[in-house]
């Protein structure tokens, strides 16, 4: 005898089959569960340890942003004029040659240069400031009043009392500095 025969297994007719449905039938929309709108100890911590690391990477990031782009912000412009000392040390039709000490900085790296520039002037109103540093290697260059020129000992360069390049390597004439006179002393900043 089958287990059919003896009616162990029977069919449930009263349930409806998925084919039984029309084909223009609303689906049923789903309820949200308000257990999933609660607030868990679970979702709570989670919520709670994403705030403080958050709040932790923010105390960090904004002093760390500040220390590196500071010094960016702080940097002066090119602007700055230079006390070279008296214009009455000058004579007239003469190359004298002034030092003033520069305190540059380039981040947190603060330099302190010795810079040397030969003044002159023609009426000891206008004044002309060259570099005494040569524009082939960079060294020295001192003025010659016999050969009334500028000589560059490393490769024999020589310069005329403007600056222009007269023989030698040099690519360009001597640096030109930027001039002027307030209170009987003599200020220069780089072109």
């Amino acid at each position: 005898m089958s287990v059919v025969e003896a009616g162990l297994v029977a069919e449930d007719t009263n349930r409806p089959s998925e084919v039984d449905e029309p084909a223009g039938a609303p689906e049923e929309v789903a309820q949200d569960d308000p257990r999933d709108q609660e607030v868990t100890r679970r979702k709570f911590l989670i919520t709670s340890v994403g705030a403080m690391s958050g709040a932790m990477a923010a105390a960090v990031a904004v002093p760390a942003i500040f220390y590196v782009a500071g010094p960016v912000k702080e940097q002066g412009s090119s602007d700055e004029w230079i006390r070279l000392g008296s214009a009455s040390s000058v004579e007239t039709g003469s190359k004298t040659l002034m030092k003033a000490t520069v305190e540059r900085r380039a981040g947190y790296l603060t330099t302190t240069e010795e810079l040397s520039v030969f003044v002159s002037t023609d009426n000891g109103t206008d004044f002309l400031a060259l570099s005494n540093i040569c524009t082939h290697l960079g060294c020295r260059v001192r003025w010659v009043e016999e050969q009334d020129g500028f000589f560059c000992p490393c490769h024999n360069a020589v310069f005329g009392p403007d600056g222009s390049v007269l023989e030698g390597p040099p690519p360009r004439p001597l640096d030109r500095f930027d001039t002027k006179v307030e209170d009987g002393q003599i200020f220069i900043r780089k072109l």
